[in-house]
């Protein structure tokens, strides 16, 4: 099986999801409404750098992810955080019909439940990227999980939650075990990555057999220049 890039979203919007990237010279990003994050292709390269600059545009913030992720000179850093990246190597799948896949009429509940839960951020196109999957009790989302980056051989797991008051059983559990199996399906193995602040959503992957592949960084950052000047 091939190797999970450390430069992982600039690998998928060059590679298997080039068809939702925005690209220019040495970056690029994720179609507006998609995903919000944006990857150049060499952190010390500031021709990379100034490329980002010109897709999103002046005083523009933009989010970034990857081994090594950090901004040169002259651009405000916003915030950052550290991380795991985990591999299902020993996660054991579930079928995945007894699951709702989840879809463009479901993303006023999906966005409510991520603002109450807060995961990370969903953007309002998200299901055209990859398979999500929830349930429903009640005929309330209570639990979602769905599919995020890709790149060759590789999916990733991402926006896992539970409604607070449905915690503890096993609803996210079941609905990362069935993404696994629907990737493994489609040829791909899943990863994903758990902010290293977030002790119970560490112990709870371990638990259910994903290892520690690396650790990872994410951060974001606005664009030099006043955004003024480009309205």
């Amino acid at each position: 099986m091939t190797m999970i890039p450390d430069n992982l979203v600039w690998a998928a919007l060059t590679g298997p999801q080039r068809d939702f990237a925005e690209l220019r010279g040495a970056a690029g990003r994720y179609l507006p409404g998609l995903s919000p994050l944006a990857a150049v292709r060499d952190w010390d390269d500031a021709s990379a750098w100034a490329d980002l600059a010109a897709l999103a545009g002046p005083g523009q913030i933009v989010t970034l992810a990857g081994a090594g992720a950090r901004v040169p000179r002259g651009w405000e850093l916003l915030g950052s955080g550290d991380g795991y990246q985990m591999t299902a190597r020993d996660v054991a799948a579930l079928d995945s019909a007894g699951v709702l896949r989840l879809g463009p009429d479901d993303v006023p509940d999906m966005l409510d439940l991520v603002e109450r839960t807060r995961p990370g951020p969903l953007a309002p196109r998200a299901v055209e990227i990859g398979t999500f999957l929830g349930l429903r009790r009640e005929g309330a989302l209570v639990a979602m999980a769905g599919e995020r980056i890709r790149v060759p051989g590789w999916t990733e797991i991402g926006t896992v939650c539970t409604d607070p008051a449905m915690r503890g059983q096993g609803l996210a559990s079941t609905l990362v075990r069935a993404l696994t199996g629907l990737i493994r399906e489609r040829g791909d193995e899943a990863f994903l990555h758990v902010n290293e602040a977030n002790a119970g959503a560490l112990r709870l992957y371990e638990r259910l057999g994903f290892v520690t592949r690396a650790k990872t960084g994410f951060l974001a950052a606005r664009v030099p220049g006043d955004r003024r000047a480009s309205d």
